[in-house]
């Protein structure tokens, strides 16, 4: 990818590793680890390793983590992209926004324009997402997007929901 996505409120654009940091405090918010890493720390060198792979998968197949950022003033709000999840491993849409952001529609934007892009610029013939059942809000994101109820199942041990968006 090598032009940032542009929404209304947003500019999304590959993560780098100067963006450990910012990724690494997000992502070991009580809220945001809560779901995403199973409530587990997150420790610094597994951030920058995620980026590493994340630039390798732009590199290797167009698609990876993605940093959002407000164009008000470029301050990191959170991460969308294409990312792969449970064994066996599929594609899925991701996104996250950070807890001082909640309940301001940002993880909708962010996913839309993901979602937009995997569908019609990627090609892709199917958007997946999935979260875990008590995730209310990343359930609401799902059908805000206009995605479908696919299945509830146990993945990897946890109660899973997921959803999907044909072409």
């Amino acid at each position: 990818m090598t032009t940032p996505l542009e929404t209304a409120r947003l500019l999304i654009r590959p993560f780098t590793l100067e963006d450990s940091d910012e990724l690494h405090s997000i992502w070991n918010e009580a809220g945001v680890r809560r779901y995403l890493w199973d409530d587990e720390p997150v420790p610094r060198e597994q951030v920058e390793e995620i980026i590493q792979k994340s630039i390798q998968s732009f590199k290797d197949n167009n698609h990876g983590l993605l940093a959002v950022l407000k164009k008000s003033d470029t301050s990191l709000v959170g991460f969308c992209g294409f990312w792969l999840f449970h064994d066996p491993p599929q594609l899925e849409l991701l996104y996250g926004i950070s807890s001082a952001w909640w309940n301001q529609g940002y993880a909708t934007e962010a996913a839309r324009a993901m979602m937009d892009h995997g569908l019609e610029t990627l090609s892709f013939p199917r958007v997946v997402a999935s979260t875990d059942a008590p995730n209310v809000a990343s359930i609401k994101v799902m059908e805000k997007l206009g995605m479908t109820f696919w299945k509830r199942e146990l993945t990897n041990g946890l109660d899973t929901i997921y959803y999907y968006k044909n072409r």
